[in-house]
C-alpha cells in the first residue's frame, strides 16, 4: 500500500528522482538503443550480401532491369548502414558526455563536502591561540635544552676523574710494558758481554799462574810476585 501511494503521489506531483537515478536511466536507455541499432545494422548487412548475389545472378541471366532495381536497393541499404554507424557513434558520444557529467557532479558534491569540513576546521582554528601555543612550545623546548646541557655537564664533572684515572692507568701500563721489554732486552744483552770478558780474563789468569810458577820454580822473590799480581790487576781493571 505504501508503494502504491508513493507511486500515485509521484504521478500527481511529478517525478521526485534524484539526478543520479535519472542519469542511470538515461544510460540504460542509450545502451538499449545502441543494441537495437546493432541488430538493425546486422540485418541490413545480411540484406546487402543477398542483394549482391541477386544482382550478379540477374546480370548473368541478362535481366538488366531487375539488376538495376536491385542495385538501387543495394545503394539504399548501404546508405542506411552508414546512418546506423553514425547514429551509434552519436549515441556513444552522448553516453560518454553523460558519464562525464555524472563524474563532474560527484566531484562537485565531494568538493562541497570538503569545503564544509574545511570551513568548520578553519572556524575552530584560532590563530592567536595557535601562536601562543607555538610560543609556549618554543619556550619549553629551550628550557629543556638548557636542562639537558646542565645535566650533561654535571655528569661529565661527576665521571671525569674516574675516566681520567682509568686512562692514566692505561697509558702508564702501556709505557711500563714498553720499558719492561726494553730493560729485559738490555739485561739479556749486557751480562753476556761482561760475563764472557770476565771469564776469559779469569781463564788467562789461572793459566798464567801455574806457568809462571813452573818457570820460576819457586826461586823468584816476593817482589817479583807482587809486581806480577799488580800488573794483572791493572789489566783486569782496563778490560
Amino acid at each position: 500500500m505504501d508503494d502504491r501511494r508513493s507511486i500515485a503521489m509521484e504521478g500527481l506531483f511529478g517525478n521526485s528522482k534524484t539526478p543520479a537515478q535519472r542519469m542511470k536511466e538515461y544510460q540504460r536507455s542509450i545502451k538499449k538503443s545502441v543494441r537495437e541499432m546493432d541488430r538493425e545494422r546486422t540485418t541490413l548487412e545480411r540484406n546487402e550480401k543477398k542483394l549482391m548475389q541477386e544482382i550478379k545472378k540477374s546480370a548473368k541471366d541478362g535481366h538488366m532491369d531487375a539488376a538495376r532495381i536491385k542495385a538501387k536497393d543495394l545503394v539504399r541499404t548501404r546508405s542506411y548502414i552508414k546512418k546506423m554507424y553514425k547514429m551509434k557513434s552519436h549515441m556513444e558520444a552522448i553516453s560518454l558526455r553523460l558519464t562525464t557529467m555524472q563524474s563532474s557532479a560527484q566531484m562537485a558534491a565531494s568538493m562541497k563536502g570538503i569545503t564544509k569540513i574545511m570551513g568548520k576546521m578553519n572556524s575552530k582554528m584560532q590563530l592567536p591561540q595557535i601562536q601562543s601555543i607555538m610560543q609556549e612550545f618554543e619556550k619549553q623546548n629551550e628550557v629543556m635544552g638548557m636542562k639537558e646541557e646542565m645535566m650533561e655537564s654535571a655528569m661529565d664533572e661527576a665521571f671525569a676523574d674516574d675516566e681520567d684515572e682509568d686512562e692514566e692507568d692505561a697509558v702508564l701500563g702501556a709505557i711500563m710494558a714498553e720499558l719492561g721489554v726494553e730493560v729485559a732486552n738490555q739485561l739479556n744483552d749486557a751480562p753476556t758481554q761482561s760475563v764472557t770478558a770476565g771469564s776469559s780474563a779469569a781463564t788467562e789468569t789461572a793459566a798464567a799462574q801455574p806457568a809462571s810458577a813452573g818457570a820460576e820454580g819457586g826461586g823468584a822473590g816476593d817482589g817479583d810476585l807482587d809486581a806480577e799480581l799488580q800488573r794483572r790487576l791493572d789489566n783486569l781493571r782496563r778490560t
